[in-house]
């Protein structure tokens, strides 16, 4: 079986490269997988930066399409689709408050649970021309894997209900000048970028980075209620009717 992330060890830096075809979607396994990472870059001592990247076309297009579609087709669908987003929301956490630098290279779409990822991140870096949204409103959904909260930490609460409200999606000049991420750079010189990036962060001292790291958290991190409230909210939301309606068209749509 393909591993889904596939890991290298350059110098002070676990580099975990997404490689599930054919968009990186987000299921249980996906979830298990990059757990598995953060146990072992948090686990070794001589690593001090998770690079997370993506080997396919897009970073991550979010939630798998055949969890959604389970989501709207079975009674028990939507306590199942919400078990997936608590575990989406576990990982997300771990990656924000793990004793080492995160940082996510997006050289590819990131939408959905898929941006939700990049923002867990400490960091991320952006080609100039990819495509970055939580879109999920489309559907009559919210981003619930940490997506109200993230962002709206990020940028303020007007640019939050501007984005989420509107399921706005920018490309990553846009999202540079927004706060979305930190730095943007042509596509084509994203790779050398941030892997500069990684050694320049992986040079500092470890245990000083995740010092600093808890500092700066423990000034803006939310008491955790927000989490919370994303899924009841989400779980409410896979009953009502106009979110079926919307998310089986949806689907029909791209099936055809």
């Amino acid at each position: 079986m393909t591993s889904l992330v596939i890991t290298q060890k350059v110098g002070r830096v676990l580099v975990a490269t997404l490689a599930r075809p054919p968009v990186n979607a987000i299921n249980n396994e996906m979830i298990a997988a990059l757990n598995a990472v953060v146990d072992v870059a948090t686990a070794d001592d001589s690593v001090s930066v998770l690079h997370l990247r993506s080997e396919q076309r897009v970073f991550s297009a979010g939630a798998d399409l055949a969890l959604i579609e389970s989501c709207f087709a079975t009674p028990e669908g939507p306590d199942e689709m919400t078990a997936v987003v608590r575990r989406m929301q576990a990982l997300y956490l771990r990656l924000e408050t793990a004793p080492l630098v995160t940082l996510a290279e997006i050289g590819g779409s990131a939408l959905g649970g898929g941006l939700e990822l990049a923002l867990a991140c400490d960091l991320r870096v952006a080609g100039n021309e990819v495509k970055l949204g939580l879109t999920e409103a489309r559907l009559g959904l919210l981003p619930g894997a940490g997506g109200t909260q993230r962002l709206t930490r990020l940028c303020g609460s007007p640019l939050a209900l501007r984005l989420i409200l509107g399921a706005e999606v920018v490309n990553g000049v846009e999202a540079r000048q927004l706060g979305i991420v930190q730095w943007a750079c042509p596509l084509a010189e994203l790779p050398t970028f941030a892997a500069e990036i990684a050694a320049r962060y992986a040079a500092q001292q470890k245990s000083a980075l995740a010092a600093n790291k808890r500092c700066i958290a423990a000034a803006s991190y939310p008491q955790g209620g927000g989490y919370a409230e994303e899924l009841t909210r989400t779980r409410a939301l896979y009953d009502d009717p106009d979110t079926r309606r919307k998310v089986i068209a949806f689907l029909a749509r791209r099936a055809a």
